[in-house]
């Protein structure tokens, strides 16, 4: 009697170390979180620009090209690390940059612009982080692609690194 009682538990507890041992074992990498947006239209955003008098409107700022949108802050040491390769985006490809700066001190963001150089065509600014709520976004960094018809094609969390500059140029091309 007392050995049928003591295997349930035994059963229950081998179930609960393969659960667990699956869990390690299964390739998990948060860069590659699922989005709800990819292959459909982006979100409209409306906010007030860095770099102009006027307001930023989505409507105004995607045309018909491919735009690379990109969540960043003054703050944020990823956000510096990849700006290198925000600028060959915006100089090589030919491609319209679009900035996301999320909940940073506008200021600061000019300081940092000049003295990293500046690859947006236009910075939209996050204040309370509605519009990256609104995107889906983790943390920052984040980019996203967006093709000329304005879907959203391919979305990284995370900076960008050699690794992923060369699969967003496959994509463009």
């Amino acid at each position: 009697m007392k050995i049928k009682f003591l295997i349930f538990p035994f059963i229950f507890f081998l179930l609960i170390i393969l659960v667990l041992f699956y869990l390690l074992i299964i390739d998990r990498n948060p860069s590659k979180l699922p989005s709800n947006l990819l292959n459909k239209n982006f979100p409209k955003i409306e906010a007030v620009s860095l770099l102009k008098e006027e307001k930023f409107l989505s409507s105004k700022e995607f045309g018909n090209e491919i735009i690379l949108v990109n969540f960043f802050a003054t703050w944020c040491k990823p956000c510096i690390d990849e700006h290198v390769f925000i600028k060959k985006f915006s100089n090589e490809k030919k491609i319209k940059v679009i900035g996301i700066n999320y909940k940073d001190n506008p200021k600061k963001t000019v300081k940092w612009l000049k003295k990293l150089g500046n690859p947006y065509s236009n910075i939209a600014i996050d204040k309370n982080g509605r519009i990256a709520i609104d995107w889906g976004v983790y943390g920052i960094p984040e980019t996203f692609l967006i093709n000329s018809k304005g879907i959203i094609k391919y979305r990284h969390a995370g900076p960008i690194t050699d690794e992923v500059y060369n699969k967003i140029n496959k994509i463009i091309n």
